[in-house]
């Protein structure tokens, strides 16, 4: 409906209307016309700045929250049951894994040419290369404390992301927090600390990574907010961008955080459909939480 409503807003502007009305005899410059009229409406709607009002029109916040949220539970017991009951411990490659198929199905977007397109260069080399580093980093480490933590102690470790967004945005970008915001955040980390404390099972090296893994997480997500915010990118034009940087990263990850034997490893068809099943799940993950950035 909405994009409808688009269409018909720019079929009425006074250049379209021009072109849609010539009457030239020679037939090769009528269908040149509207071959360019075509070229037009496409550009419009793939261009950054349309996707991504699009995009806000039609996933709101709350949807945004909602879906991320859903997701984000999926994902957890997912991978979980792939790292314990599948038995494929290599959670380092397992990020890999769900790089590597965000990367596939974005490149079929991408030839069907339904891939935003990026914004003008606002960003630099350096921050999309950032970026692609903070993310294998985050999420690698993220599955790696997932292998050896509990799910209660990971839900444990998640809570103290935002608290250090906060901080982090505070010193890097001057935000203050309204003392309302500070009350709610405490009353819902103190809830959820509640609520999953009675699963507290956890090794020393699982508690290093969930610490080590806090700091990537919270600066993934400023930067993510930053350029989606300041900078017009869509959610998959901008890991679009990244995602090949972050599989390279997790390539040199892969050796010192993960056990040897990835090839020993029996892929029978009901392994693999699960650790498929946990990487689409986290294509959707990496999606949703973009959005509701």
């Amino acid at each position: 409906m909405l994009c409808s409503r688009e269409i018909l807003n720019f079929l009425i502007r006074k250049d379209v209307k021009k072109i849609l009305k010539r009457k030239d005899s020679d037939a090769g410059q009528r269908g040149k016309a509207l071959e360019d009229l075509r070229a037009s409406i496409f550009n419009k709607f793939r261009s950054s700045e349309s996707a991504k009002r699009q995009q806000q029109r039609i996933c709101g916040p709350v949807a945004a929250l909602t879906f991320n949220f859903m997701v984000a539970v999926g994902i957890i017991f997912m991978n979980k049951w792939v790292l314990k009951n599948v038995g494929f411990q290599f959670p380092v490659f397992l990020t890999f894994i769900h790089y590597a198929v965000s990367w596939a199905l974005m490149a079929i977007l991408n030839s069907f040419a339904l891939l935003p397109a990026s914004p003008p260069s606002k960003s630099t080399p350096l921050s999309l290369f950032t970026l692609g580093v903070v993310m294998s980093l985050s999420t690698g480490l993220a599955n790696v404390s997932l292998k050896y933590n509990s799910v209660g102690f990971y839900q444990m470790a998640k809570i103290a992301v935002t608290p250090s967004i906060v901080l982090a945005e505070f010193i890097w970008y001057k935000k203050k927090v309204t003392f309302s915001k500070v009350v709610a955040l405490t009353v819902v980390s103190i809830g959820v600390a509640i609520a999953t404390v009675t699963d507290l099972q956890f090794s020393l090296f699982g508690a290093c990574v969930a610490v080590a893994w806090i700091i990537p997480s919270a600066v993934n997500k400023i930067l993510w907010s930053n350029m989606q915010q300041q900078e017009n990118w869509t959610a998959l034009s901008l890991m679009w961008k990244t995602t090949p940087i972050t599989l390279l990263f997790l390539v040199s990850m892969i050796p010192f955080l993960d056990p040897p034997g990835v090839l020993a490893f029996h892929w029978s068809f009901n392994n693999t459909s699960a650790i498929l099943v946990s990487a689409f799940l986290g294509f959707l993950l990496q999606w949703s939480g973009a959005l509701a950035l």
